[in-house]
């Protein structure tokens, strides 16, 4: 592994950092492409949804139960959860 210069070991910090917040909007990004998606590319973006949620830790159970369905709208209501935090509705 090569040796970072502390610029590059910070940004990479502060992304690890952000992480869950910059994962929650690519989940809310994916609802909308879902909605205009056709074909393959739909697909693709369902597996991506599904890695998103998974680091998440959205419930196993939750993730099948959207994947099942394949509707943006329960994807949907996923990102306002997460977006609640914990507790919250």
């Amino acid at each position: 592994m090569a040796e970072f210069s502390d610029y590059q070991k910070k940004a990479i910090k502060r992304y690890y950092d952000n992480r869950e917040q910059i994962d929650e909007q690519r989940l809310a990004e994916l609802v909308a492409d879902l909605y205009l998606a056709e074909g393959k590319k739909r697909t693709k973006l369902w597996e991506t949804a599904k890695e998103v949620m998974l680091r998440l830790k959205v419930p196993p159970s939750r993730i099948e139960h959207v994947l099942k369905t394949a509707d943006p709208a329960m994807l949907a209501e996923v990102v306002k959860e997460l977006q609640a935090g914990p507790g919250g509705t």
